[in-house]
């Protein structure tokens, strides 16, 4: 019988079996961000262990809520920072530099196929798109990590999901990955890891793909993952070119941890996207999803356009096309939030960041504030927002607000419509609104 990719990880990573169900896998990485890692640091430092097992294998950053908007989180980023110069982390990325965890490291080329990722956030997930088995953890856990560098899994199941068809014009991978919710439930990948696979995925960008693993924990999934293949070296190139011959030599290299044909799965779903139309969230849970002409009209105060969902420069040029030439309502607080430093970069070099301004958003740094409610963007009780983030629980971006998620062509022509519309691209299926 052949293995799953995720067992390949799991069987060239273990180094213990407590029981039938469990294993403790050596980590090539443990990511830490200024919002969990401070609770297991000054719990280590209480037992006497303020150490970490590799200094080159710990990736930090301040990106939740920064530049600091009160004491407390000021409190938080220098328990980081005098952390990582106790140990010598190198890789510590502070104000000026840092950038959403998720697409900062694989940006940094601190993700490779075949590695084991642990970090206290629950969208580590997004690191599956290169291969990777990736999960957030709890604070022992984290805590094992920076002092052991193991961590201990149940084994899991692997589901395929094999996305196939057309993929029509105006829809995204933002979409296909709520379709994917939707069908699913937000448990229905419970314990699970699912392999994304199939045409649609083997066309997408390591963006896109990053997107899907993004967001396999809504459907409760311990990680979703994608096989490595030339478009995963293409992006990691620079960061692997050294340790190669050439481009052939790595994939060859990686191809070793593409699941076997006759591996076996738990589940396997297929999905035809030829007839998907553009798709947004509605209520408190992710699975909870409707087209976005059954949605329309949707009045929203704010769309936020970012996260490490839907910051990356892919995004924000789907958003620009759409606000190119246009201004958004009197009646809408537009805010952009470039992923990372380098996106930020490109948008101006682009022209993409003027589009954005001229068009009235606001750009902000780096950060993942507005997405789980503590700055740049809060709602107020009983505001909309319309957001490319990846949560949409009650409350999410602020106390009694409502969130819509959806990708960022729907967002901009959201902004400028003032309500829940589809955005021209998204051809028949396109905008009512009689701005476009």
């Amino acid at each position: 019988m052949g293995k799953t990719l995720t067992e390949k990880i799991f069987e060239t990573h273990e180094i213990d079996k407590p029981d039938e169900k469990t294993r403790v896998l050596t980590l090539d990485a443990v990511f830490c961000h200024e919002i969990t890692t401070p609770i297991a640091i000054n719990d280590l430092i209480s037992r006497g262990k303020d150490r970490v097992f590799d200094p080159e294998k710990i990736k930090a950053v301040i990106d939740h809520v920064t530049p600091a908007k009160d004491t407390k989180t000021a409190a938080q980023g220098k328990i980081m920072r005098e952390w990582a110069r106790r140990h010598n982390i190198r890789d510590f990325f502070d104000i000026g530099r840092n950038g959403v965890c998720h697409a900062l490291f694989p940006e940094q080329g601190f993700v490779r196929p075949g590695y084991t990722i642990i970090m206290g956030d629950s969208h580590t997930c997004t690191h599956g798109a290169f291969g990777a088995f990736a999960a957030g953890v709890g604070t022992t856990d984290l805590e094992v990590g920076i002092l052991k560098g193991v961590c201990a899994f149940r084994m899991p199941e692997t589901m395929k999901i094999e996305v196939t068809g057309t993929l029509p014009e105006g829809v995204y991978a933002k979409d296909v990955i709520l379709k994917i919710i939707g069908e699913l439930g937000v448990n229905g990948a419970t314990n699970k890891v699912i392999e994304f696979t199939g045409p649609i995925v083997d066309a997408m960008s390591m963006e896109a793909r990053m997107t899907l693993s993004n967001m396999a924990v809504e459907a409760g999934a311990t990680s979703g993952i994608i096989m490595p293949d030339e478009t995963t070296v293409d992006y990691l190139w620079p960061y692997i070119k050294d340790d190669f011959e050439n481009k052939e030599t790595a994939l060859a290299e990686y191809r070793r941890w593409i699941s076997d044909e006759d591996a076996a799965y738990a589940d396997e779903l297929h999905i035809d996207v030829s007839s998907l139309e553009p798709l947004v969230t509605v209520g408190y849970k992710p699975d909870n999803i409707k087209t976005v002409r059954e949605a329309e009209g949707t009045v929203v105060d704010q769309v936020y356009i970012g996260s490490c969902t839907n910051g990356r420069i892919e995004d924000l040029r789907e958003a620009a096309r759409v606000l190119a030439g246009r201004k958004i309502a009197d009646s809408v607080r537009g805010i952009l939030s470039p992923a990372t430093p380098s996106v930020y970069s490109k948008a101006l070099e682009e022209g993409i960041i003027k589009i954005f301004m001229d068009s009235g958003f606001v750009v902000t740094n780096p950060t993942c504030g507005a997405c789980l409610g503590m700055s740049n963007g809060v709602l107020a009780p009983g505001e909309v927002a319309a957001s490319t983030t990846n949560r949409n629980f009650n409350g999410r971006m602020g106390k009694g607000g409502m969130v819509h998620l959806m990708s960022p062509a729907t967002a901009a022509a959201t902004a400028v419509a003032g309500h829940i519309t589809n955005a021209p691209a998204a051809g028949e299926q396109g905008a009512t609104n009689e701005k476009f």
